[in-house]
């Protein structure tokens, strides 16, 4: 395992996003493109959980995301964030256990 500093970690903006749409990405089996609010705003994230969630097991729901990452372009489409995911046999989605308000910090 690589260690960062603290300063390091520090840099990363982690944020609880809250997803409004969730769409699939046409020629992929893989990818969504998700609406996410962020509280002042909402992004475009695409990830690729298609094989794992539904629109019905992400919708209006809220999820753990990088929101400081450059902008990339994944088949076409910007990515705006990156859904945090615990790596298993399947992506696990992080979520707050209580609910907390679109965009706020994650320390």
């Amino acid at each position: 395992m690589t260690k960062i500093s603290f300063d390091e970690f520090a840099k990363l903006e982690l944020r609880i996003g809250k997803i409004m749409s969730v769409e699939s990405v046409p020629d992929s089996e893989k990818l969504l493109k998700l609406e996410v609010n962020f509280g002042e705003e909402n992004r475009q994230v695409i990830s690729g959980i298609a094989k794992f969630y539904s629109s019905d097991d992400l919708i209006g729901k809220e999820f753990v995301f990088i929101t400081n990452l450059e902008p990339r372009k994944i088949m076409g489409l910007e990515s705006q964030a990156m859904i945090l995911a615990a790596e298993a046999n399947e992506p696990i989605l992080l979520t707050p256990i209580k609910e907390a308000s679109p965009g706020a910090k994650i320390r």
